[in-house]
């Protein structure tokens, strides 16, 4: 009986090692797993930051003005100054734009695939097509100084190599004159 009461307490012994071993393998696991994390997310901040002082095209955006009448409508013209801080030519993927006056929505519309943005500076010309029937609502609203105040709203959307496809929000704003039946013809 003796030898059957020593067994016993060794069998549970082994357990209990058995046992710490698995925790000690988890606790492994653990320290391994939390390492691994604490790396990856050292590697992504590094990547960030990296990816963030990488300079990237710039744009400014000029008042719109008056450029010609049609038999669909007036014509707007604004003109979007890109810099472009590379040695090579940039892709633009498209260029969208939203006019608006008095809180209204005038006159939206993409343009796909405009061209490209040459090394320095390139000169875009943005034509902001607005139909009649905006143009006799945006009479009714004019005072007697023939002004319109504006909102323009362009996205330019590029792809760069690294960086992937982005878009350089611009917005300006102000008070167009429009023309007199003079300035036409």
């Amino acid at each position: 009986m003796g030898t059957g009461e020593e067994e016993e307490p060794q069998k549970s012994g082994e357990a209990t090692t058995a046992d710490e071993a698995g925790q000690d393998q988890e606790t492994r696991e653990e320290e391994e797993g939390g390492l691994m994390a604490g790396l990856v997310g050292k590697a992504r901040e590094f990547v960030s930051e990296k990816i963030a002082q990488i300079p990237k095209p710039e744009a400014a955006l000029e008042r719109v003005s008056f450029k010609s009448i049609s038999s669909e409508g007036v014509t707007l013209h604004s003109h979007v100054d890109v810099s472009n801080p590379y040695s090579y030519r940039i892709p633009i993927c498209e260029l969208t734009y939203t006019f608006k006056s008095d809180g209204k929505v005038i006159a939206s519309g993409t343009m796909p695939d405009p061209g490209w943005i040459a090394s320095g500076l390139t000169k875009l010309e943005l034509p902001v097509n607005v139909p009649y029937d905006f143009v006799m609502s945006l009479m009714k609203d004019l005072s007697g100084d023939w002004d319109i105040d504006y909102v323009l709203d362009v996205g330019i959307t590029i792809d760069l190599p690294v960086l992937g496809t982005f878009t350089i929000p611009l917005t300006t704003q102000g008070e167009m004159k429009l023309p007199t039946f003079r300035d036409l013809f």
